[in-house]
């Protein structure tokens, strides 16, 4: 009988480090040069790291870091995506990280994507947009050693020589977390770009939409600050 999984003991917390370690084993040479595609693509999330930030960055980024999966993180689960995240930084292996903002199928598909740094993206992104960049990720190597957030922006066609260029404008894991200037300057780009037009993520309640957040209209897991998340965990299949 599956029940719901412990977060701790989950694929995030338990495999990335054999994953990695297997294809580490694996790596070799391609033509006599070294192969700098990622051979370990993880699809985390958005928001991962919000629940550790200082007081201050906090409010700083309100309109990101007060999100309803940020603000209530059911089970822990960001912070064991946080922590596996550094687990495959720290394996040597070629890695590329993608953190997916709000997935929603109902967000037109093909959509370009928008990448950013430094976790203060907030919006939305079809499942298979998300699909397609987690494959183009494997022959990009401009994604080979970084962290991104991405969200999608509807009525914009992708670029026609893919996500290589905007990806290469990004910073590899090693720069560092960027600055609170350049975080404060991206962060204000991408509060733009959000959903509805009250455009508000601090004001949505877990499992409210942007469209129902406009018509004042409450969301499927009840009001802001009295959400019953565990009726969105995964209940047992059998």
């Amino acid at each position: 009988m599956f029940g719901i999984m412990t977060p701790r003991r989950s694929i995030d917390a338990m495999g990335v480090s054999y994953l990695a370690n297997a294809f580490l084993s694996r790596e070799k040479e391609v033509n006599g040069e070294e192969d700098n595609l990622a051979k370990v693509v993880m699809l985390s999330s958005a928001g991962v790291t919000r629940p550790r930030w200082s007081d201050e960055k906090k409010e700083m980024f309100a309109g990101c870091a007060d999100i309803p999966i940020v603000r209530l993180n059911p089970f822990g689960i960001l912070d064991v995506k946080a922590d596996s995240e550094e687990k495959l930084r720290q394996s040597n292996v070629n890695y590329s990280i993608f953190r997916p903002g709000g997935l929603n199928d109902n967000w037109p598909s093909g959509s370009r994507p928008v990448f950013s740094q430094g976790d203060i993206a907030v919006g939305r992104i079809n499942r298979k947009d998300v699909a397609t960049i987690l494959v183009d990720i494997l022959t990009t190597p401009e994604a080979t050693g970084k962290t991104f957030e991405g969200v999608a922006l509807a009525g914009y066609p992708p670029a026609v020589e893919g996500i290589g260029k905007a990806l290469s404008r990004l910073q590899p894991d090693t720069a560092g977390i960027p600055s609170n200037e350049v975080l404060s300057a991206s962060y204000n780009a991408m509060q733009q770009l959000l959903p509805g037009e009250k455009q508000d993520a601090a004001a949505l309640a877990m499992g409210q939409t942007y469209e129902q957040l406009d018509k004042d209209e409450i969301g499927r897991l009840g009001k802001r600050g009295q959400e019953n998340a565990e009726a969105a965990a995964p209940r047992p299949s059998s």
